[in-house]
């Protein structure tokens, strides 16, 4: 069969501009335990914007020929020297029909799958079956499509809650597709969550999926009202996508103002109650600043799905794998505002929308 392939590949070069294009690639025939993989859907995440345009300035966009160029800071290049030169392709996950397959995996040819493992904003992915879910017969791609990244993200924040010992979390910001997922999620299961989000309809959108702790940032009443929903869960563990800016530190501190009601005593290091906050998104790419009003007992660190999920053990996350799948049109579906072709990512119009990784707007990739 044919398997002429078009990729969405990102290069940077030494003199500073990242380039984002189509590329030809003929790939292999599938070998053992591998499959071909028709892409009919990928999302754009915003790890995957990560990848395509890093640091780049996006005000110096242009077109160069099918290609679209942007200018990257002087001071942002030191850290990507190690990826000049090199056309990485972009997408971490989709879903699509299996096309051909090793002489182990024929039972699944025509078969419709969910996919993790990049390279998928393209017409064909070459992809091992133990990183594929294989979906209901009359599942569609768009059912597939996000099963891996924000559900097991979701699912990955409960896990490490309980592994951590903590027992109710703090989400900013909660109103997202991974947002709403987790709200689902923490209902069903009967586990606090207290809900940070950025405006009153977005607060209206929670409350409507059942969500019992919604606070607004926009409010005059947010730090009043984030201490009370912290009180009312006993919220020791925060993840915030947020980064940049102040809302973890405000979070810590709404966590250590309660602990101090309940102290016995002074104590001028603060309350013992561990407090523990995890950055596991950039959509602010500014510093984090932390006021340090929440004592001595606290954390602040990073947090990655796929370095989370090679913490647990694998019949933890075959479970999560599981569960998500059962669940895909319920807990973890996700809904899209809009679908693109391959060609039509690099348009500078459509990049101005789907860059802005606005709350409630999620683009889809149909190659």
């Amino acid at each position: 069969m044919n398997r002429d392939s078009l990729e969405l590949r990102t290069t940077v070069s030494a003199d500073g501009t990242l380039r984002l294009h189509l590329e030809r690639v003929i790939l292999p025939e599938p070998g053992p335990g591998q499959l071909l993989v028709r892409v009919e859907a990928a999302p754009i995440n915003p790890s995957d914007l990560g990848l395509m345009f890093g640091p780049a300035d996006l005000s110096t966009l242009s077109r160069d020929g099918d290609a679209l160029t942007a200018r990257i800071p002087d001071a942002a290049m030191p850290a990507l020297r190690s990826r000049i030169g090199q056309s990485l392709p972009v997408g971490n996950e989709g879903a699509g029909t299996v096309v051909a397959a090793g002489p182990d995996q024929q039972h699944l040819i025509g078969r419709r799958v969910a996919m993790l493992g990049g390279a998928m904003y393209a017409r064909l992915r070459l992809i091992g079956a133990g990183d594929c879910l294989v979906l209901p017969e009359g599942a569609g791609p768009e059912e597939g499509a996000a099963l891996f990244v924000n559900p097991l993200t979701a699912l990955g924040f409960v896990e490490t809650m309980r592994a951590e010992g903590h027992k109710a979390i703090v989400h900013a910001p909660a109103a997202s597709n991974l947002g709403q997922m987790l709200a689902r999620i923490c209902k069903a299961d009967g586990i606090g969550l207290v809900n940070i989000v950025r405006s009153p309809e977005q607060a209206a959108l929670l409350r409507g999926l059942g969500a019992a702790h919604v606070v607004d940032s926009s409010t005059a009443s947010f730090h009043e009202d984030l201490t009370q929903a912290v009180a009312a869960t006993g919220a020791t563990l925060c993840f915030d996508a947020i980064g940049g800016g102040e809302t973890t530190s405000i979070v810590l501190n709404a966590m250590e103002t309660v602990a101090l009601r309940d102290a016995a005593a002074y104590d001028r290091y603060g309350s013992a109650v561990k407090k523990q906050g995890y950055i596991y998104g950039a959509l602010d790419t500014g510093p984090t600043v932390l006021h340090r009003s929440f004592g001595f007992s606290w954390s602040v660190g990073g947090w990655l799905l796929f370095r989370a999920l090679q913490r647990l053990e694998p019949a933890t996350v075959e479970r999560m794998r599981q569960r998500v799948v059962e669940e895909r049109t319920t807990t973890f579906a996700s809904h899209y505002t809009a679908r693109i072709t391959l060609e039509q990512a690099l348009e500078p119009e459509t990049v101005a929308a789907y860059v802005r990784k606005a709350t409630g707007e999620k683009y889809l990739i149909t190659p």
